[in-house]
């Protein structure tokens, strides 16, 4: 029996697409300004909010009427299929990055096996934040994994429980995790945690009320009918990254995930798709997996290549562009080259039915 695959809301591939790009750009500028205030997307780090959102949302779309068919196995199949060729290519980008870079034949030499550990850890998402020379990240050798993990137990949940329990129900979740999400932002840093040793556990109420969130958009059927297409979606998505840090951060960034990520959710569902961007929204849906998986090993080239060299504002600002341009470039090469072939050989031996895995 054939399972049918939904088709794809190509305005939400889209803006997935520009919320990595926005991701990179974040990543270089804390590189290059310590103090977030000063970066022109100083809040960059809410993509992950609006990628948990969307990812409820998607799952929901993709799977809420084919679970009783399709099984917990065949949906766990299909997520590792989807998800993991690139969590363990980006682990292993980031191992021979380590090794080559500065601080790597030394390590080797002082301590091999942790070294391996600390490959197979990232490959197997588990999470192992050993290196203080790397901000203790859940995973050194490839900081993003972090949400990927926190995707995972998202996506076990989804299988164990989330797709079988009502409405209503779904809706004391979302309440509740607001609830948890209001408290975790009054944490140091507030919603810019989760992805390292220290608090850790804010990410599970990131995941967790956005998740269940977009869940919830999926079958409430909400949508706001408008014109605003992708590129006026797009400017209102890039507006939110570009919010100013203030000495109140920790009443507004809880309130932008809970209200404003959810609405350009809704917004983009109901948006018209214009013909001369359909191109740009499937070019930029099919790179934001692998651009987000597979940056963070120039990151650390980056910044050691500014340690060791002195560089003007506009040489910075010349290799950031020129870097994000590059970077987009080898995540198109990584999805053709070995994502996408992978992701095929995987579903041909499991003879999951239809498509690649999605």
């Amino acid at each position: 029996m054939m399972i049918q695959t939904r088709p794809h809301i190509n305005i939400l591939d889209g803006l997935r697409g520009i919320a990595a790009i926005v991701v990179v750009v974040f990543h270089f500028m804390e590189i290059i300004y310590p103090n977030y205030a000063d970066s022109p997307v100083s809040h960059g780090f809410l993509a992950v909010d609006f990628f948990f959102c969307l990812s409820g949302f998607v799952i929901g779309y993709a799977y809420d009427n084919r679970m009783k068919e399709l099984g917990t196995w065949q949906f766990f199949k299909r997520r590792l299929i989807r998800l993991h060729p690139l969590v363990f290519f980006g682990g292993l980008l980031g191992f021979i990055t380590y090794c080559f870079g500065p601080h790597g034949f030394n390590a080797i030499r002082e301590n091999s096996s942790q070294l391996w550990v600390l490959l197979l850890t990232t490959i197997l998402l588990i999470p192992y934040p050993t290196m203080d020379n790397r901000y203790n990240n859940l995973f050194g050798l490839n900081a993003p994994a972090w949400s990927l993990f926190w995707e995972y137990i998202a996506n076990i949940v989804y299988a164990l429980l989330l797709w079988r329990i009502s409405k209503k129900l779904l809706w004391l979740l979302v309440i509740v995790a607001a609830g948890w999400l209001l408290y975790a932002a009054t944490t140091p840093q507030g919603l810019l945690n989760g992805w390292g040793k220290q608090l850790w556990w804010v990410a599970m109420p990131r995941v967790s009320f956005s998740f269940l969130m977009g869940l919830l958009i999926y079958r409430s059927g909400w949508k706001i009918p408008n014109k605003l297409g992708f590129a006026g979606v797009s400017l209102l998505l890039l507006l939110l990254f570009m919010v100013p840090h203030t000495d109140y951060d920790y009443i507004y960034d809880p309130l932008l995930v809970i209200f404003y990520v959810p609405l350009l959710i809704c917004l983009g569902i109901g948006a018209t798709l214009q013909p001369a961007f359909q191109k740009v929204c499937v070019f930029s849906g099919a790179i934001s997996y692998p651009l987000y998986m597979s940056h963070y090993w120039f990151m650390w080239w980056f910044a050691d290549y500014l340690k060791t060299n002195k560089l003007n504002t506009t040489e910075i600002a010349w290799m950031t562009v020129a870097g994000t341009i590059g970077l987009i470039v080898f995540s198109w090469a990584m999805l053709k080259l070995v994502d996408e072939p992978v992701r095929r050989w995987l579903t041909s031996r499991n003879k999951l039915r239809n498509d690649i895995a999605q």
